[in-house]
């Protein structure tokens, strides 16, 4: 178990200023952490790992200005930064879970589980263990059991992250040239996204793709 008697050093990468409030308010009362950086976007959070070196990063998957979690795991894992994440997020862990454990966090929970399940799993991530929910768990041993190759896939599990991004914001109603403006991407890389999620959501017109997209942000509310 970590030495809880020392303060441990905490980052908050999370854009709604007063879910970020209560969040601190909890965390340094049950765990007697301290607080020593917030961000709602990437480039702040890489900064503050840099210079402050936190034990833990507390990451939320969507962000300001277009800004992505799992972008930043990639960031951390890219240039060897020694923390410890636990992603904290509104999105369904059946579908976002394993692609944030695969890119590099220690743990993945959700907006809505109780303030206890939270200071439980950051406990269980500091202490060098891997956070998820009794349903992660068995999803990925069972995927594990069935030894399905990535082809066998179906639905928006065969999405990469980016994709999977993009796809979101069009169901969102978003054009390509507003998606294009929020990723910091050109016109025609948008397109390709595109092209491939009808390719692998076998769409046939840019109308099913809208409608399948728009479909999914209603049921999970994204």
């Amino acid at each position: 178990m970590p030495d809880f008697s020392k303060p441990t050093r905490v980052l908050i990468v999370e854009d709604h200023p007063m879910f970020r409030e209560h969040l601190i308010h909890l965390i340094t009362r049950e765990l007697g952490v301290v607080i020593c950086g917030e961000a709602d976007n990437n480039s702040d959070a890489m900064v503050i790992l840099r210079k402050e070196k936190p034990e833990i990063a507390l990451v939320d998957l969507t962000l300001r200005g277009g800004s992505s979690g799992l972008e930043l795991l990639k960031d951390i894992k890219a240039f060897d930064l020694d923390v410890k994440v636990l992603v904290l997020s509104m999105h369904d862990e059946n579908l976002y879970a394993e692609r944030a454990l695969r890119a590099g966090a220690r743990g993945y929970i959700t907006k809505n589980e109780a303030s206890s399940e939270l200071i439980k799993a950051i406990r269980c991530v500091l202490s060098g263990e891997i956070y998820a929910s009794h349903r992660v768990t068995a999803r990925l041993l069972q995927r594990m059991s069935q030894k399905k190759k990535s082809s066998h896939l179906v639905g928006l599990e065969t999405l990469a992250d980016r994709e999977l991004e993009v796809f979101q914001m069009l169901g969102r109603g978003k054009s390509t040239k507003e998606i294009a403006e929020t990723l910091n991407l050109g016109d025609s890389t948008v397109e390709t996204y595109r092209a491939r999620i009808k390719e692998k959501l076998q769409l046939r017109s840019a109308a099913e793709l809208y409608l399948r997209a728009g479909q999914w942000v209603r049921d999970h509310g994204a």
